[in-house]
């Protein structure tokens, strides 16, 4: 951070934190909407990741 002695760190990290609380409210807003388990979404995760890995293995 002394290398870059210019930039105002307070007003990135307070930017970071904007974002940060944003994508939080934006996830508790979907989240309060959908009909989906939690038990749904480890399943689904789960079914996803393998998929990933897969399509990482052929390439």
């Amino acid at each position: 951070m002394d290398v870059f002695a210019e930039i105002n760190w307070s007003a990135v990290a307070r930017n970071a934190f904007d974002e940060k609380i944003h994508d939080l409210e934006l996830i508790k807003k979907f989240k309060s909407m959908s009909t989906l388990t939690e038990e749904d979404a480890l399943r689904f995760g789960a079914e996803l990741n393998k998929s990933l890995s897969k399509r990482r293995m052929r390439k």
